[in-house]
């Protein structure tokens, strides 16, 4: 299903390039938009994939490598651990030479790692090799994307208020 998502994005993103210059950028945040709303759903149901994320030991660990990406000067906005699927809301260093890239590298590495070992199953792909990100500028947007992450858990029926949820954070107060 991630598959086809992929290739139907593909699809979109192929057409939007014969779109004229000045609409394409428009074009293609929409079409990753509504990339995102069709994989976050099907994720959000917990019917596909690997649920390792709701073992509490490998929750723990994803919970502790998320804290630990203040290493690398980055502040964690808020989070939220899916049984399989993770959302992450962050600030990232405002830093010539920081790459998002490399640090969901070493998330995802660090997490995969000790997951499997924990799992006793090594060399396994623990995480999609895609991960779904865009840019928050404005706050009110961010408010909205931390609202959005920490609803995951009430919108799937996993429990009916957000703070009932064990592996939500935020670090803003007031947050819904």
């Amino acid at each position: 299903m991630i598959q086809q998502l992929a290739e139907s994005r593909n699809i979109e993103l192929q057409k939007a390039a014969n779109e004229p210059v000045e609409h394409q950028l428009e074009i293609i945040a929409k079409i990753k938009k509504l990339q995102f709303a069709r994989f976050d759903t099907l994720l959000g149901q917990a019917n596909y994939g690997p649920t390792w994320v709701s073992n509490p030991g490998i929750a723990r660990l994803v919970t502790e490598e998320i804290l630990a990406l203040a290493e690398l000067r980055v502040v964690v906005l808020a989070y939220c651990l899916m049984p399989n699927h993770v959302h992450l809301v962050v600030q990232l260093p405002d830093e010539a030479d920081f790459s998002a890239s490399r640090m969901m590298q070493r998330l995802k590495g660090r997490t995969a790692l000790a997951a499997n070992k924990l799992l006793h199953c090594q060399g396994q792909q623990f995480w999609q090799h895609e991960s779904y990100d865009h840019v928050v500028r404005h706050g009110k947007e961010e408010e909205r994307v931390i609202a959005y992450v920490l609803n995951n858990p009430v919108k799937a029926g996993l429990v009916s208020d957000w703070t009932e949820w064990p592996y939500s954070y935020s670090c803003a107060s007031g947050i819904m």
